[in-house]
This record gives structure tokens, C-alpha cells and sequence, in this order.
């Protein structure tokens, strides 16, 4: 087929799904609350319950071959779990915010569809997660997956697309494009009435590019700091657990992590007791060979367990290693190892303060990361505000698995997503988490205060430099 023969069946094809989701988005868009809650609650069960959490974990890493069961298993089954939980009870349908300060009423209205990009790394929650954000602000939605992934997409918008059914919705509220194509991605992304972005750099930039409004994420690259008031029993066993969840095919796993040199030695030993293996001399640049190719990091081994990592770098493997070490101490491109992995494999850095940990965080994720999160294990909280306040980061997470938290959890505040803004540092317009609140429309009413204002005098108003120029 010509190139303009591709681009106009893709054109037609995404513009045919476009009219079932603006048909179906009608049908609900005078919804109650109750009825949105419903829908989303269904959207979940469809996929969360036991068996079927299991059969896409597996079919996930089957189709993929990236991340692990387990991995996977938790993010279908406990995070859309966790997700619906933090929004089912927000008002997201009529008047949802009142300022009676500033006698401001604000209304909740659909945006209409909602473009969304699903990665392979994480293809089996995003269209959950994604899908009943889009729904709960009473919008339709249309995924594009990752090629990688797109039969494990198609499963997942099948189970609930079912799931509204039987509930009384229309079924087109979630699509997916079960074949997709670059053409096709761009033709939804110009089509669609926000995109929701989560994928690589390439991806993200195509979608603010589109014309479309877009919220993208950045690129990760955590950095964790742990301090010499450190529980370092706990510091390890946490990042051992994100460092390996789901074979860090998240871009929030601990890429490199600064150690207080009062604290370095033993806490490497604790590092080795959870299961890491020091890679350094000859063996460091054979792995380097492996994990980076022509400059760019090597697709065949993302999120793969780290005895297929280190068997390809002719590197041997002890029994019972499940990530790997690489002591490293400068950073940027003469520096891969400082930069985004997307492997069980962490830098590891020796600092003197919380100082040079401000200073060794803002050069790593100058180079690759910045806006996204770092971390930090301490109980010091002079160490972890002067952390969060100097460093260029949307995220600190506090004596917490980095890969599992950032994106919310049970343990602490952060709205749940998949979805990390990162700021201007990462080339986003917001930092916060993606919620449903960022995919709906707002109309302020605005209403006379019961005392009008008056501006105060010169004095008052200007003393503070009157009569300094």
C-alpha cells in the first residue's frame, strides 16, 4: 500500500472510532454520580478479580517478554485496585469544589475523548488505570498500545468493554486499537480531545506536537539517597524490592542510589544480603557493552532478569543474585551507568553529605531524569528538606520503595497513576500525579464577595521600597 494510501485508511479508520466514542461519551454524559461510580467499579472487578488478574500477568510476560509474573500480578490485581479506591469517592460529576473565600463555584465537564498511549512496560494497568480516569470524568477513551503489548491491550479494553455492558453503558467508551501504527497513533492523537501520554520521549514529543492539548510524562531516572541515620536494614530490603519489582521495567526504579561514606561499607554488605552482585573492573564494561548499544540503550534487555543480563555479558552469576551493583562515581554520557537503565541494575555512589547528594542529584538527573523523583532513606529531617528544597524534582519520597510509591500506594498520600508529571525540568506542564481532575473541563461561577475589596494605600501597599529608587 502507498504511504498516502496508508495514511488515509488510518485516517479513516481512527476517524470510525472516533464517531462510536463521541456517541457513546453522549450517552453518558449526563450520568450521576452514582452511575460514573458504577462504571468505573466495573471497569476494575472485569479485570482485578483473581483469575483474571492472573491470566493477563502471564499472557502479559508471555507477549512482552518483559518484567516478570509477579511484577505484573501486583500492578493488575492490587494497583487498579488501589487506583479505584483513591478515586471512588471523589465528586467528580456537577458542582465538585466550592471557595466560599472568594464565592467561586466549580463545575465538573467532559472533555470528550480522550487519546490515550500505553507503553510495553507497562501495558497491563495503563489501560485500567487510564480507562477509569478518562470514565470518571464522564469521557470516552481510545488506547493506543505499543505493538509489544497489543494483544494484551486488546484483552484488557475486551474485559471491560464487557464490564460496561453489564452495568447499562455503551461499550465504546474504551477502544483499542487492536492493530497499531504509527499512522494510526498520530491520526488519534489529532483526532482526540486530549492526549493522555505515557511512553518514550519519542512518543511524548510527538503528542505535544500534535496539536492536540496533551499531558505528557518525562523521563525517569530515580536517584535515592540514603543517609547516616538510615534504618539500613530497611533502606536495602526497599530497594531491593523496587529495584527488582516487575525487573525494573519501571522508569521509577532505583537507577542509582548515594551512600553516606560513614555508612557505605556496611550498607553495601546489606545490599549483597538482599541479593545484589558487585560488578566492577573488566566485568563493568562488558556489561556496559550489553546494556548499551551505538549509544542507545539495548531494547533486548529491559526488564529482564538479571542472569539472561550478566549471561550475555559473559559475566557469571552467583546463585541467588537478583540485581547488580555498578560502584560508579561520575555522571552523564561518558557515564551510561548514571543514566536510565530500565534493568535490575543500579549505580552506586559513595558521598560525604547530604550536600553532595544535592549536588550528585542534580548532575545525574541533569543528564537524564530531572523533574521526575528521587528518594531518600532518613530520619533526619533536616537531610530530607534540604533534599526536596534544592533539588529540581517533583517527587522525594521518604524511606519508601521507590518504584512502587511514587505513583501512589497504601502507605502513603500520593494520588495513584501511572502517569508522573514532571514540570518544566521534564519538558511537562504540571508535576503532580495524572488523575481523572486533569482529563475534565472546569467552568468557574463566579459570584459578587459580600465585601468588595479596596485597595489599600501607598504606604501600605508600597512602603516596603518607597523611596528606594
Amino acid at each position: 500500500m502507498e504511504e498516502n494510501q496508508v495514511l488515509i485508511a488510518a485516517r479513516e479508520e481512527v476517524a470510525a472510532m472516533m464517531e462510536r466514542a463521541r456517541a457513546a461519551q453522549q450517552q453518558i454524559a449526563h450520568y450521576t454520580q452514582e452511575q460514573v461510580d458504577e462504571l468505573i467499579t466495573a471497569m476494575v472487578w472485569a479485570v482485578a478479580r483473581e483469575d483474571r488478574s492472573e491470566k493477563i500477568a502471564r499472557f502479559t510476560v508471555d507477549e512482552t517478554q518483559l518484567g516478570n509474573y509477579e511484577g505484573k500480578y501486583l500492578k493488575i490485581h492490587r494497583k487498579t485496585r488501589a487506583t479505584l479506591m483513591d478515586i471512588i469517592d471523589d465528586k467528580s460529576v456537577g458542582v465538585i469544589e466550592e471557595d466560599p473565600e472568594r464565592n467561586l463555584i466549580k463545575i465538573a465537564k467532559p472533555v470528550g475523548v480522550i487519546g490515550a498511549l500505553s507503553p510495553s512496560t507497562n501495558p497491563e494497568a495503563t489501560p485500567v488505570i487510564k480507562g477509569i480516569s478518562a470514565v470518571k470524568g464522564r469521557n470516552a477513551i481510545i488506547v493506543a498500545p505499543h505493538p509489544r503489548a497489543k494483544l494484551t491491550n486488546k484483552m484488557i479494553c475486551d474485559y471491560m468493554r464487557e464490564a460496561i455492558e453489564a452495568v447499562g453503558g455503551p461499550a465504546d467508551l474504551v477502544q483499542s486499537i487492536d492493530v497499531p501504527t504509527m499512522e494510526k497513533t498520530n491520526e488519534l492523537m489529532r483526532q482526540c480531545d486530549r492526549i493522555l501520554a505515557t511512553g518514550g520521549e519519542a512518543m511524548v514529543s510527538a503528542a505535544y506536537s500534535s496539536g492536540t492539548p496533551a499531558l505528557g510524562v518525562g523521563v525517569g531516572n530515580a536517584v535515592i539517597t540514603v543517609d547516616d541515620s538510615a534504618d539500613l536494614e530497611e533502606a536495602a530490603d526497599k530497594i531491593r524490592i523496587s529495584k527488582t519489582l516487575d525487573l525494573a521495567a519501571s522508569c521509577s526504579s532505583d537507577n542509582s542510589v548515594l551512600v553516606f561514606e560513614s555508612v557505605y561499607d556496611e550498607f553495601l554488605g546489606k545490599l549483597k544480603h538482599e541479593g545484589g552482585f558487585v560488578i566492577e573492573g573488566e566485568d563493568k564494561q562488558k556489561l556496559q557493552n550489553v546494556l548499551w548499544q551505538d549509544g542507545v540503550l539495548n531494547a533486548k534487555i529491559v526488564a529482564q532478569h538479571a542472569l539472561n543480563i550478566t549471561g550475555q555479558a559473559g559475566i557469571d552469576l552467583p546463585e541467588g543474585k537478583q540485581f547488580l551493583i555498578v560502584p560508579e562515581t561520575g555522571t552523564g554520557p561518558d557515564y551510561p551507568f548514571s543514566g536510565e537503565k530500565l534493568t535490575v541494575t543500579m549505580a552506586l555512589y559513595k558521598i560525604k553529605d547530604i550536600d553532595e547528594a544535592i549536588v550528585l542529584t542534580n548532575k545525574i538527573q541533569a543528564y537524564q531524569g530531572q523533574g521526575h523523583s528521587c528518594g531518600i532513606y532518613s530520619y533526619n529531617d533536616d537531610n530530607i528538606m534540604k533534599l526536596a528544597e534544592a533539588t529540581r524534582t517533583s517527587r522525594v519520597m521518604v524511606n519508601q520503595p521507590q518504584a512502587a510509591s511514587n505513583s501512589g500506594n497504601l502507605w502513603n498520600g500520593m494520588r495513584q497513576t501511572f502517569s508522573l508529571g514532571c514540570g518544566s525540568w521534564g519538558g511537562n506542564s504540571i508535576n503532580h500525579n495524572i488523575t481523572w481532575r486533569d482529563l475534565i473541563n472546569e467552568t468557574w461561577v463566579s459570584k459578587p464577595l459580600s465585601k468588595t475589596k479596596v485597595v489599600p494605600s501607598d504606604e501600605e501597599l508600597f512602603g516596603s521600597v518607597m523611596g528606594k529608587f
